[in-house]
C-alpha cells in the first residue's frame, strides 16, 4: 500500500464520536481564541446555581470547565445532545459527576421549564435558537458560548466544492447574531470575532476532519473525492501543510 493509500485508510478508520480532537496532534493544528472558552466557562460555572449545556457534544468541554471550576458543580447541571453516538459518550463521562444528558434534536424546543437556568452555555453550536435560550434563562441570568463564525474553514471547503456564494453561512456573522439575540429579548454584554490560522499536515488529518465535521463537505466519502484528495495530498508533499481559517466568536448576552 503507497503512502497516499495508507493515510486515507488511516484518516478513513479514526471514531468519529464526541468533540475531542486530540488525535489531530501532530498532523493538524489550530490556533486557539485569546479568550479561553474552556477556562472562562468554568469561572461561570463556579457561580452558577443551575446550568444548562446546549449542544455538549461528548460532553468533553463541560467536563473540562467543571474540573476547572474553583467550587463544586452547580445544584443543578443538566447537558442536552441530539447526535446518539454523542449522547452515549456524554453521558459516560458527565454522569460520574451526578450530570444528566438529554437527548434532544437541534431543531426541537429545549425540554425544560421557562426561566430554570441561572447560565446556558454552549459551545460551537451548531444553529443558536435564541427564542429558546430566553426562555430557559432566569431573569438576569446568562448565555455563554463560542460560535463558529462565517465561512470557517472555506479554504478547505472550496478546495472540494469550488468557489462558494458569499450568502453562503452569512447567518453565522456576528452582527447577524447580536441582531437575532436582541429580537429575541435579550441584551448583548461581550461579542469578540477572531480569525485563526489551521494547518492541515497530512491527507489523514483532512479525511478525518471532514467525517468528523460533516456538514462542511455535505456527502463527504474517500471514494467520491479521491481524485481531489489525491491531489491534495501530492500538494501537501510538494508545498508543505495546507493552511485555512477559522473565524470564532465569543457571546455573552444576558435575559434582563
Amino acid at each position: 500500500m503507497d503512502v497516499f493509500e495508507s493515510l486515507l485508510a488511516e484518516g478513513g478508520a479514526v471514531p468519529t464520536e464526541g468533540w475531542d480532537f486530540s488525535w489531530f496532534e501532530g498532523r493538524a493544528t489550530e490556533a486557539r481564541p485569546s479568550w479561553g472558552y474552556a477556562s472562562s466557562l468554568a469561572g461561570r460555572l463556579a457561580g452558577a446555581s443551575a446550568v444548562l449545556d446546549v449542544q455538549t457534544g461528548g460532553g468533553e468541554v463541560l467536563d473540562f470547565a467543571l474540573g476547572r471550576a474553583a467550587s463544586e458543580a452547580p445544584v443543578l447541571t443538566v447537558a442536552t445532545e441530539s447526535w446518539p453516538a454523542n449522547v452515549a459518550k456524554a453521558t459516560a463521562l458527565l454522569r460520574p459527576r451526578g450530570i444528566a444528558v438529554v437527548a434532544s434534536p437541534e431543531d426541537a424546543p429545549l425540554p425544560f421549564a421557562d426561566a430554570v437556568f441561572d447560565l446556558v452555555s454552549s459551545r460551537h453550536p451548531v444553529r443558536p435558537r435564541w427564542g429558546e435560550i430566553a426562555r430557559v434563562l432566569r431573569p438576569g441570568g446568562t448565555y455563554f458560548a463560542q460560535h463558529v463564525g462565517p465561512r470557517s474553514v472555506f479554504e478547505l471547503v472550496e478546495y472540494f466544492l469550488g468557489p462558494q456564494p458569499a450568502a453562503v453561512n452569512s447567518g453565522r456573522h456576528p452582527d447577524r447574531e447580536r441582531a437575532d439575540a436582541e429580537r429575541a429579548g435579550l441584551q448583548i454584554v461581550d461579542l469578540r470575532a477572531e480569525r485563526l490560522r489551521v494547518e492541515f499536515h497530512d491527507i489523514a488529518a483532512v479525511v478525518h476532519f471532514l467525517r468528523k465535521v460533516v456538514w462542511m463537505v455535505p456527502g463527504f466519502t474517500v471514494e467520491a473525492y479521491r481524485p481531489r484528495l489525491r491531489a491534495l495530498h501530492e500538494q501537501i508533499e510538494a508545498d508543505g501543510p495546507f493552511v485555512a481559517h477559522s473565524t470564532r466568536h465569543l457571546v455573552e448576552a444576558r435575559r434582563p
